[in-house]
């Protein structure tokens, strides 16, 4: 099964990091949070990835050229020209680097990667968001409805505690999940090849019209999760992100440390033991 991500937005609200590289290369623990998002989708087996590049597309398209050599001890016999690589962490997967244009929307994005979905149902996500949901499972309730797209629907952290009041007295403070203003998109779908059909062309936003129709027709189910989310829009964001990679209890973090990064150097950078286990527009796509 084919796993959509979109990586070709701006950035523009993580303008800090992003001058140079695309929202997606913004390192989380010395890897891009695509790494990330890539590593929990292998995880629960879907290793089949097509991205939609757009913002500085050569980043990503030489991030994954050259992803081997980077993480392995290598040979290099420069009169012959050869590279020899010595271990290292080599993921068994299949990535289509597609261009899908530098202002495209997301709705055209996803339109764009039709050809190399398989006519099948595929996965969808946005390259900036991480959770721990367990795709499987995600998979499992979208094939038990028989629509044609389920959107993952998460509460997300409050931005700020949270206070209840009487008066101007606090009686309760939290810095918990927000839960009083609903559920809001996730961003991890499971999506039938007809809903292309919902896509009028390059400057469709995927969260108007065709979520709105999918909507309206009956086609578009929730499954809602509870669990850990969290998508990097600021640098706030990141920092939390990174504060929690670096405590070694990243919520995130389904996958086990492959073995062979154990003796690389490369191979190890931003791999931790943890045995714990992803808005719109041009911004996030």
């Amino acid at each position: 099964m084919k796993v959509g991500i979109l990586a070709g937005g701006l950035g523009t609200r993580l303008s800090e990091e992003t001058v140079e590289k695309p929202k997606p290369m913004v390192e989380i623990g010395g890897k891009p949070i695509m790494w990330h998002i890539m590593m929990n989708y292998a995880h629960h087996g879907f290793q089949d990835f097509v991205i939609a590049l757009g913002y500085k597309a050569e980043v990503i398209k030489k991030y994954m050229v050259d992803y081997c050599s980077l993480n392995s001890n290598l040979t290099v016999n420069l009169r012959q020209g050869k590279v020899q690589m010595h271990g290292g962490y080599k993921p068994d997967w299949n990535v289509d680097l597609i261009d899908t244009g530098l202002h495209t929307n997301t709705g055209g994005r996803i339109k764009r990667l039709a050809p190399y979905m398989g006519n099948e149902t595929f996965m969808l996500t946005w390259g900036d968001g991480v959770s721990d949901i367990n795709l499987q499972e995600l998979l499992a309730f979208h094939k038990s409805h028989g629509k044609l797209a389920t959107m993952t629907a998460v509460r997300p952290p409050s931005r700020f505690g949270h206070l209840e009041l009487e008066g101007d007295q606090i009686y309760e403070f939290s810095e918990k999940p927000q839960t009083k203003e609903g559920w809001i998109n996730g961003a991890f779908f499971v999506l039938e090849p007809e809903i292309f059909d919902y896509i009028p062309g390059d400057d469709t936003q995927w969260e108007k019209e065709p979520l709105e129709s999918l909507a309206k027709d009956g086609q578009l189910m929730a499954y809602k999760y509870t669990g850990f989310w969290q998508c990097m829009d600021t640098l706030r964001d990141k920092r939390r992100l990174e504060s929690l990679w670096s405590s070694g209890n990243a919520p995130w973090k389904t996958w086990e440390e492959p073995e062979e990064n154990a003796s690389t150097t490369n191979g190890t950078q931003g791999l931790h033991r943890n045995d714990t286990r992803a808005h719109a527009g041009s911004e996030r796509a």
